[in-house]
């Protein structure tokens, strides 16, 4: 079968197609033939070698297909079912093993690109909306990259429950993609955006700031929240924070600050199943919008990562094989 593989860390061209021997399910697996896979910073993290891995290795985690074949000891799942997965390593390949305890269910009405990346994306909006930082009607939060695949779920969630919700963009496209999926104010990144936010809020500053970008934004971040408000940093997509003072916390009025990872909001099968399915059945309802804003061939993953990583996508994007 075909597959991407990672034979030593480092940049896109190191995703190298491949042939490769079809896994064979233990007793607790689905083997599944993929529709689409969900391409994720995250990927590009193992493949830099920022998140270390044993090489060689299948890069990936998410994606979605129809199961071909079930180990002895599945319950709960037969031949033909559609899953989706959002943390089944080696998921850039045409066939792959998924354990039951990280599969759910497809409903009908969710094509295959959006099952694809709904998980990953959808989930960590879900638990960063609902549980790291749970937003109350009338908050106002900061959400930065807000027409980024999390961005754009993140504040669909948060404007149903009566967030006002301030994003920053880098483009008039992404600006007018972030007002669709319901932001209140869009804002470019820049030395001034603390300032900007204060001025939206009144002086005051946002509840909460969740904050995929990291190095480049931490400061503005902290800068921008309320007394007692809380930054959720879920990612680093220009680089890791570097190390800070903890005293920060107390000057900029008691802050809060959390790292979290969708691992930890996912720690048993109930929690998952809730998760999943508040995203899967409100995209198949229509209540939850989730774009696809690129597909690729399984085979150009290297592009598809250089365009995530030159910030050339908005929504999410998928490989298809």
């Amino acid at each position: 079968m075909r597959a991407i593989v990672v034979s030593h860390t480092g940049g896109p061209d190191v995703l190298t197609p491949s042939e490769v021997p079809v896994p064979q399910p233990g007793p607790r697996d689905l083997l599944v033939a993929t529709e689409a896979i969900g391409v994720n910073f995250i990927d590009t993290y193992f493949r830099t070698g920022t998140y270390t891995q044993d090489l060689p290795f299948v890069p990936g985690q998410e994606g979605t297909g129809r199961v071909t074949a079930v180990g002895a000891e599945v319950t709960g799942f037969a031949v033909g079912d559609r899953v989706a997965w959002a943390t089944a390593p080696g998921s850039y390949a045409e066939q792959v093993l998924v354990p039951t305890d990280v599969a759910v269910a497809v409903p009908d009405g969710v094509a295959p690109e959006q099952a694809a990346s709904a998980l990953l994306q959808g989930m960590t909006a879900h638990y960063l909306i609902e549980s790291a930082y749970p937003a109350q009607p009338g908050d106002t939060v900061l959400v930065h990259a807000g027409a980024g695949g999390v961005g754009l779920l993140l504040t669909q969630m948060a404007a149903a429950k009566g967030v006002q919700v301030i994003t920053t963009v880098s483009t008039d496209e992404k600006e007018q993609l972030s007002r669709e999926a319901g932001a209140w104010r869009v804002l470019r990144y820049g030395d001034d955006l603390a300032e900007r936010v204060r001025e939206l809020t009144g002086g005051e500053g946002v509840a909460a700031v969740y904050d995929g970008v990291g190095k480049d934004t931490v400061d503005a971040s902290l800068a921008s929240l309320r007394i007692r408000g809380t930054l959720v940093l879920f990612g680093g997509a220009s680089g890791p924070v570097p190390p800070f003072d903890l005293q920060r916390l107390n000057a900029g009025g008691s802050l809060f600050v959390t790292r979290p990872t969708l691992a930890h909001y996912v720690r048993d099968r109930d929690e998952l199943t809730w998760r999943a399915g508040a995203v899967l059945d409100a995209i198949a309802a229509g209540t939850l919008r989730l774009r696809v804003g690129g597909s690729y061939r399984l085979d150009d993953a290297a592009q598809a990562h250089r365009d995530l990583e030159g910030r050339r996508t908005t929504g999410a994007i998928v490989l298809v094989p």
